[in-house]
C-alpha cells in the first residue's frame, strides 16, 4: 500500500524512451476510457471508436490496442483522480499532441450521437489540466460535433 502511494508521487526512475512511450499510451487510453464511461454507460460503439482512434493515432495493431485498453481499464478502475494520467501527458506530450488527445475525447463523447454533461465536464477538466487553450478546446468540440 505504501509502495503504491510512493509510486504515485515519484517520477519513474527509468529514462527508457520505450517506458515513457508506454506510459503516454496508457494515459491516453485511460482518458479515452474515462470519456466513454463519463455518462455511466460505455456502449460498444464508444469502445469501438476509442480502439479505432488508438490504432490510428498510435500506429498499433488491433491486438496491441486490445492489450493496451485492458491495461488502461485496470488503471482507470484503480485510479482516484485524473492527475496520474494528465501528469504523464503534461510531462511527455507537446501542445499539439495534447490537443489531439482532447479532439479524440470529443470524438468518443459524440459517438453515441449526443453529448452528456458529464462527458463535457470531464473533457473540460482534462483540457484545463493539460493546458489546452480554451479556444482550441471549443474548436475541437465544434469539429467533433460537425463530424457526427
Amino acid at each position: 500500500m505504501i509502495g503504491a502511494l510512493k509510486a504515485l508521487f515519484e517520477s519513474p526512475s527509468s529514462d527508457d524512451p520505450g517506458d515513457s512511450e508506454h506510459r503516454v499510451r496508457l494515459a491516453a487510453a485511460a482518458l479515452l476510457i474515462e470519456t466513454a464511461r463519463a455518462d455511466f454507460t460505455q456502449s460498444a460503439e464508444e469502445q469501438a471508436e476509442l480502439e479505432t482512434l488508438l490504432c490510428k493515432s498510435l500506429a498499433l495493431t488491433p491486438a496491441e490496442v486490445a492489450g493496451l485498453v485492458a491495461d488502461a481499464q485496470d488503471r482507470v478502475d484503480e485510479s482516484t483522480s485524473l492527475y496520474e494520467f494528465t501528469r504523464v501527458i503534461n510531462d511527455h506530450c507537446s501542445a499539439e499532441e495534447k490537443l489531439q488527445l482532447v479532439e479524440a475525447m470529443w470524438r468518443v463523447a459524440y459517438t453515441d450521437g449526443r453529448l452528456d454533461k458529464y462527458e463535457e465536464a470531464l473533457i473540460r477538466r482534462v483540457a484545463e489540466l493539460t493546458y489546452v487553450p480554451h479556444s482550441d478546446y471549443i474548436r475541437s468540440k465544434l469539429t467533433a460535433s460537425e463530424a457526427r
